[in-house]
């Protein structure tokens, strides 16, 4: 998990921020974005893609990444800004502004797989979350921040099970969005194929 960032503090180069997000492939809710600039040289045990974590798990590892953390950016962008750019430059743009959000600059940007729209060098690496530590670290901070709006939507719309599925298009969550119709909440680009399939959402 420290390969690239090993090879980069050999070069000299010191505030490495790993990036990533959460929340592209859902029906619901708000795509995040993390940017983490861990200390050179430290080791976290058990960082690794937030998806094979446990959710207490994650929660753990979220309070000693920010504990330790050098600086650490959280971006969000809401569903109506998804629906007008589309969930991919959504993404990015999350990712942008978690970046921007860090109050020391990095040296380098560590890229899940994306590239971030700011004049920072910077490296994309496919499945980043489970090669580098610094990208599983921006993965843990996004997700959990993710879940715990996630949480609090659950209380605004209790109807549709947020707080089990997070937002995903599970069957439960497919079955509540045809019985109760979408919530303002709901991305309905991504409800589209289901509406078609359905006939009964709009």
């Amino acid at each position: 998990m420290l390969e690239y960032e090993r090879e980069l503090w050999d070069r000299g180069i010191g505030r490495i921020a790993g990036v990533d997000e959460v929340g592209r492939g859902c029906l619901f809710g708000d795509v995040v974005a993390a940017a983490v600039i861990l200390p050179e040289g430290v080791v976290l045990e058990g960082v690794n893609d937030s998806k094979k974590l446990s959710e207490k798990k994650r929660e753990a590892l979220y309070d000693v990444i920010m504990d330790c953390a050098v600086a650490v950016g959280i971006g969000v962008v809401d569903v109506p800004t998804i629906e007008k750019i589309n969930i991919k430059q959504a993404a990015r743009l999350a990712m942008r502004q978690a970046v921007e959000k860090l109050t020391v600059k990095p040296d380098m940007l560590l890229v899940d797989a994306e590239k971030v729209d700011l004049p920072i060098e910077q490296m994309a690496l496919i499945h980043g979350d489970a090669l580098s530590q610094s990208i599983a670290a921006a993965s843990i901070v996004a997700k959990v921040t993710r879940d715990r709006m996630c949480r609090h939507w659950d209380t605004q719309y209790p109807e549709y099970g947020i707080a089990i599925h997070k937002g995903y298009a599970t069957a439960y969550h497919r079955e509540r969005i045809i019985e109760f119709g979408p919530s303002p909440l709901h991305r309905k680009t991504f409800l589209k194929k289901i509406a078609y399939e359905q006939q009964v959402l709009f």
